[in-house]
């Protein structure tokens, strides 16, 4: 679940980043804002300095500036994380990636989804039902994968709210409420 600030702030910089005439990669963006996640939960020291009231907000800009320099980061996404440092709101910036994340695919025109399979699904495999949930949903889907042995066979997947079950679990799973049902109604 994202939080409502996490959402707030990735909202704002996803409107920046794919504004008409500006000129940044929107991935390029996800790409930094991911680096800079990672910089500051690799560094304790930073981390703390980060969240501590006692370090004033010049001082931490001062800081993650100078950090910033040998990555290359954009001035947007420079900027923008001055302001989330300036607003004390440091500790959100892993909410603030996922929904940013999240956000820039509905904005692209992407849709996630999760697909569980008996067994490791192939590339071949992997690239049909890419297309058939993207026909399905009417949006590119972007898939993760993952292995759930009590499938039995086939596969489960969910794309935004809807869930197509062709799992071996779920036809036996039907079929049991059928039965059940008919028994009930002899």
């Amino acid at each position: 679940m994202l939080s409502a600030i996490g959402l707030r702030y990735a909202r704002a910089l996803v409107d920046v980043i794919t504004a008409s005439g500006f000129s940044q990669d929107p991935k390029q963006a996800l790409a930094e804002l991911r680096g800079i996640e990672a910089m500051i939960k690799e560094s304790q020291a930073l981390h703390n300095a980060l969240l501590s009231p006692a370090v004033s907000p010049s001082r931490k800009r001062a800081v993650i500036g100078r950090l910033l320099e040998p990555m290359h980061v954009s001035k947007a996404v420079r900027n923008f994380i001055f302001v989330v440092i300036d607003h004390r709101r440091v500790h959100e910036i892993p909410a603030i990636v996922e929904a940013f994340d999240r956000l820039l695919d509905e904005r692209l025109g992407f849709i996630r989804g999760d697909v569980s399979s008996a067994v490791e699904l192939n590339a071949d495999q992997r690239r049909e039902l890419e297309s058939q949930l993207s026909r399905l949903s009417g949006k590119q889907a972007k898939i993760v994968y993952s292995v759930n042995p009590d499938l039995i066979g086939g596969v489960v997947a969910r794309v935004g709210a809807k869930v197509y079950d062709g799992s071996v679990r779920g036809q036996l799973e039907k079929l049991k409420l059928k039965l059940g049902s008919q028994a009930a109604a002899a």
